[in-house]
């Protein structure tokens, strides 16, 4: 999972599968709209051009010769988006055009084997679960250098949780070890085929090996003078795991030429931290189609207003924005004229609420209350309905509306009213001071909602100041530009956290937010820990039959409301917009340049 452009997170949640219709054929420019406002043909845009069956490569098309300029809500920051402080939506978006992995997602979430690259990944064994990977030839990397199975064995190495150094702890800071870490032997049979022998089913078992965990084995081994990654097994040289896992984790920060190559159709070729501008060029050593921009220059507008803005005035070509604002939803619409194009979709992510268990927030009354006094149809009216006419609060954080095992289970929690919110403190010993707010011992009912620098997050903070403040509860709006990416989260810093997470259609990967922090949950920053939840989940992940699978997250997803740990919000809709280009969609996990390099230049 990865935090949503919130936190983008780390932004992280796996979440299920959203499908949208593609329709067919239809130039875009038509000036019909749906009701969201939408291009009627961008849903046509979500399928990519040379797309067959269960099969992704990237079209060989003529191209666009020139620079192409992206806005995205915030910036790139790191190689290496598999670390706690790195694990972001926003590296996601500019590193899948330059890593490649087993898996692409197309604009309809369809998971796609990545046949550029690879040839197959089938499973070879049923019991006990066996899959087996086999990499095309001659891929390479853009330094020259092959992609192969050490590539594939430090992606494991690095997230199964097992490496171990000379202090017996593991030297891989890895944001979340998820399926990885039922993988109890990794094998490179030749240089092409990589096996996996797992300890227990594993079904998700394509969410694996995705692009941006496929870092380059071989520059690992140069810096550290490791001969051979394949060798350094678990129970290997202590002292060389803990060289290899400390360069994982400290070097591949940021953007250094020499130790970052490409495995995809684009390189990064410069980085400027302050401007929080990443420019690629293409990869001349790419192996799939030909196509796309020659030069791309991603830029974070934190600002959403300023970058529809920057678009109308010619700064830049696409928007392309995780946070909706109704603002500059309502500019790009009204640049038909120009010649943009806007979209809109759900996007596998949504924004919610994460109480701090170590905190005031170990008070279960206190979390009731707080949730009792939050009218989330409010925030979903105010905010969201100009850019989504149909958004409602979202009820689960396992399921997104309209799917298979959604269930209603805050409606009954949230949004009851002042009076139920106050009610709920005083039954529990709760007074009520002459300021109006509640009081238990010395323990005022007043905390923080941090959340990154973002107007609408300002905006739904706003509301729920007012809405608490009714049921005599305290809250403070605080704004920290590098909430998501400075730690703060991952180390749990706050009272209450206001972010997204965001999933690849693979739900085993919101296990890892969850279940108990020493039980697997690296991605629990809330300290959430019910045995009810852990068992739920494990089950789940580990279920070889679909219904069964499905009842234990439902279970999973109940015990979580039940605890009043989170609330979550909406389901986050994007808003993109482009000109000068035939088709651009905004895929809800890899975001605008998933398909990057077929774009071709608007005839």
């Amino acid at each position: 999972m990865r935090r949503s452009k919130a936190v983008s997170a780390l932004s992280l949640v796996a979440g299920a599968s959203l499908l949208l219709s593609a329709c067919s054929g239809g130039d875009s420019g038509s000036g019909n709209t749906d009701q969201n406002g939408s291009s009627t043909d961008v849903k046509a845009m979500a399928v990519g051009k040379a797309e067959t069956g269960d099969l992704f490569k990237l079209a060989d098309t003529p191209g666009y010769d020139g620079t192409v300029t992206i806005g995205i809500d915030d910036g790139y920051s790191g190689y290496n988006n598999q670390t706690p402080d790195t694990n972001s939506s926003y590296n996601n978006y500019v590193l899948t055009a330059v890593l490649s992995g087993t898996l692409k997602l197309d604009g309809n979430n369809k998971v796609l084997l990545n046949s550029d690259v690879f040839e197959s990944w089938d499973i070879t064994q049923k019991d006990p679960q066996q899959v087996t990977y086999k990499i095309k030839p001659n891929i390479k990397w853009s330094d020259g250098q092959p992609y192969d199975c050490k590539d594939m064995y430090l992606a494991w190495l690095s997230q199964s949780g097992l490496a171990k150094g000379p202090d017996g702890k593991n030297p891989f800071n890895s944001a979340s070890n998820t399926g990885y870490d039922l993988i109890k032997q990794a094998t490179c049979k030749d240089p092409l085929t990589f096996v996996t022998d797992y300890s227990e089913p594993y079904l998700d078992y394509k969410g694996l090996f995705n692009s941006p965990a496929i870092m380059p084995a071989h520059i690992l081994e140069a810096k550290t003078g490791i001969s051979d990654i394949t060798k350094l097994a678990p129970t290997g040289d202590p002292a060389q795991i803990k060289a290899a896992g400390d360069f994982w984790t400290n070097e591949w920060k940021g953007f250094k030429a020499d130790i970052m190559p490409a495995s995809g159709p684009y390189k990064i070729t410069a980085f400027d931290a302050n401007q929080k501008a990443v420019t690629l060029e293409k990869n001349p050593l790419w192996a799939g189609g030909k196509g796309g921009p020659s030069k791309i220059v991603v830029k974070a507008m934190e600002d959403t207003k300023a970058m529809a803005t920057a678009l109308q005035n010619g700064e830049i070509d696409v928007a392309a924005s995780t946070q909706p604002d109704a603002t500059a939803a309502q500019t790009m619409k009204g640049l038909a004229a120009q010649g943009v194009v806007y979209g809109s979709a759900p996007q596998l992510t949504y924004e919610h609420l994460d109480l701090n268990f170590k905190r005031m927030f170990a008070d279960k009354d206190l979390r009731k209350a707080f949730l009792e006094s939050i009218n989330r149809k409010e925030i979903t009216d105010k905010l969201l309905k100009e850019v989504q006419a149909d958004a409602e609060p979202l009820n689960s954080v396992v399921f997104f509306q309209g799917e298979e095992g959604y269930t209603d289970l805050y409606s009954s929690k949230a949004g009851l009213g002042a009076e139920a919110a106050a009610k709920t403190l005083t039954d529990a010993g709760w007074k009520k001071g002459a300021d109006g707010i509640f009081a238990k011992g010395t323990q005022r009912a007043e905390f923080k909602i941090t959340h990154n620098q973002n107007a609408r997050r300002s905006q739904t903070v706003e509301i729920i100041i007012s809405q608490a403040k009714a049921a005599g509860i305290e809250v403070k709006d605080e704004t920290d530009a590098n909430f998501l990416k400075g730690g703060r989260v991952s180390t749990g810093d706050y009272d209450v956290a206001l972010f997204g997470w965001s999933a690849q259609p693979f739900k085993a990967e919101s296990r890892s937010i969850y279940i108990c922090p020493d039980k697997g949950g690296e991605q629990n920053y809330q300290n959430l820990c019910d045995p009810k939840i852990d068992d739920a989940y494990n089950a789940a992940v580990k279920a070889t039959d679909e219904q069964v699978k499905l009842q234990k997250y439902q279970e999973a997803d109940k015990a979580i409301a039940d605890d009043y740990a989170t609330l979550p919000l909406f389901q986050t809709p994007s808003m993109w917009a482009f000109k000068g280009i035939d088709r651009v969609y905004m895929q809800s996990y890899d975001g605008v340049l998933w398909n990057v390099g077929e774009w071709e230049q608007k005839k």
